[in-house]
């Protein structure tokens, strides 16, 4: 349905959900731009990532949340404050749920959103791996849960995305634009390219290694217009970690290098030149200071 001519519309949507549940993967779908890092891998995600979708009539602040888990270590206390944190002062939530597998927890999680009192959408995740029929059970179950509507997606194949837009647009109110209409993130380039790093570590590594990974842009220097320089740590936790991340005769650091250095090449449209080292930082995830330095932690 048509807006009313001259109405400009805005406003925050928080992204929540379980680990690996395909909420960065929706965030990348929504913006049309890679503004977080996905992964097989659960809890992918350690900061709110903003992506912001932008129109000539509206602009959409996407938040990007950690998964809902239970905190083991200080950096997974910093996760789960940042998805509270999300829930505050937002215009619309979407609560996403993975319809390929069976999870317990996940719909406790999803009764618990529920009891926002704001526009709130379920969208249902991965239909693309499941049978039409398998969804009108799911559906039914959380049909008497309150939300405003329960939209089954593919944030992968970007089915169903666009109705979860017109639905985001039918709440949203009148409101001013918050970031200059060719910005698509707040994020800096930095913060961007550490999480291309861990990314590649998440996909090249073995199941135990990537969650006692992180990584510190030491120093990012323009040498030419043509050519960035970029010197990254990767902190791991323990000395035999160091020795997998490395590999024999440095032939995976290679690799996550190489990999890494295409997509950093991507972003910035330059030449890159990417020099990693593994330093070993025993039980970094509970360091104040080892938090602050790779950016998950605030002082309050």
């Amino acid at each position: 349905m048509a807006e009313a001519k001259g109405i400009f519309k805005s406003g925050f949507v928080s992204i929540v959900g379980r680990p690996n549940v395909g909420k960065s993967t929706l965030l990348n779908t929504l913006i049309g731009e890679k503004v977080a890092i996905t992964s097989p891998k659960p809890q992918t995600t350690r900061n709110q990532i903003i992506g912001i979708h932008n129109a000539e009539d509206h602009q959409i602040v996407f938040v990007d949340t950690p998964g809902i888990h239970k905190p083991r270590t200080k950096l997974g206390e910093y996760m789960d404050k940042s998805v509270q944190d999300s829930l505050k002062a937002i215009d619309a939530l979407i609560v996403i749920a993975d319809v390929s597998r069976s999870d317990p927890r996940e719909r406790e999680t999803i009764r618990t959103l529920a009891e926002n009192k704001i526009p709130k959408f379920l969208v249902l995740n991965k239909i693309d791996l499941v049978h039409p029929q398998q969804l009108l059970p799911i559906i039914a179950d959380y049909a008497g849960d309150g939300f405003d509507a329960i939209l089954p997606i593919s944030a992968k194949t970007g089915e169903g995305v666009s109705e979860l837009m017109e639905k985001l647009l039918s709440v949203l109110k009148e409101g001013p634009r918050y970031y200059p209409q060719e910005q698509y993130t707040p994020q800096t380039e930095r913060q961007i390219i550490a999480e291309l790093i861990r990314e590649r570590a998440l996909f090249l590594l073995q199941e135990e290694i990537p969650h006692g990974i992180g990584v510190e842009i030491r120093s990012m220097e323009e040498k030419s217009p043509t050519l960035t320089e970029i010197f990254a740590d990767i902190y791991c936790e323990r000395a035999s970690h160091k020795g997998i991340i490395i590999g024999k005769q440095g032939a995976m650091l290679s690799k996550l290098g190489s990999q890494a250095r295409a997509q950093i090449e991507d972003l910035l449209g330059t030449q890159v030149m990417l020099k990693l080292w593994v330093k070993v930082r025993p039980d970094w995830r509970n360091s104040n200071n080892d938090l602050k330095n790779l950016g998950y932690w605030e002082q309050t």
